[in-house]
């Protein structure tokens, strides 16, 4: 199974993707890990455009074509990148499941951004006004909303998890 995550920048993909992936033992694939590692190697300059992205769907594809579930945790801002995730999962035989995870509240998303700390070394995270102005096209096909204005990142995990279990019910 591919899950993929997607929503703005301090909604808690990240927090709630670290709750989800022990319990299903499923690999967590951070495109900010990607793209950070690719600067400093010197491997590209800034803008990165789709370089983590396109990394990202080679890593997922080889480790669910091993059989381990895949959490796929990004911003995914455009259809575009959603397409490409359901290619992956399509080539790779799995069931994508596709998470916007948002934040309804708009004072607490903005004292998320404006208070959490980078947790990769060298990341510089968005400003609130970054994030405001992140171009982030709205959802065309049927998926899961989660609001972490109204779930705990814990009852989010747990609302994730439950519709996992129902797609892999016998």
């Amino acid at each position: 199974m591919l899950i993929i995550f997607g929503g703005l920048p301090g909604t808690g993909k990240t927090s709630i993707a670290r709750l989800l992936a022990p319990r299903l033992h499923a690999m967590h694939l951070r495109i900010d890990t990607i793209e950070q590692a690719l600067l400093p190697a010197g491997a590209v300059d800034d803008p990165l455009e789709d370089r983590g992205y396109r990394i990202a769907y080679a890593l997922a594809a080889d480790n669910l074509r091993l059989g381990l579930p895949v959490i796929a945790d990004g911003v995914n801002p455009i259809d575009l990148t959603r397409e490409a995730w359901i290619t992956v999962a399509e080539t790779c035989g799995v069931l994508p499941v596709e998470v916007e995870i948002v934040c309804s509240d708009r004072e607490e998303h903005r004292r998320r951004v404006e208070t959490r700390h980078p947790d990769i070394l060298g990341h510089r995270l968005p400003s609130w006004a970054e994030v405001e102005a992140r171009p982030y096209h709205a959802w065309e096909r049927e998926h899961l909303v989660v609001d972490t204005a109204l779930f705990s990142v814990e009852a989010a995990a747990e609302q994730i998890a439950a519709v996992v279990a129902a797609f892999t019910l016998p």
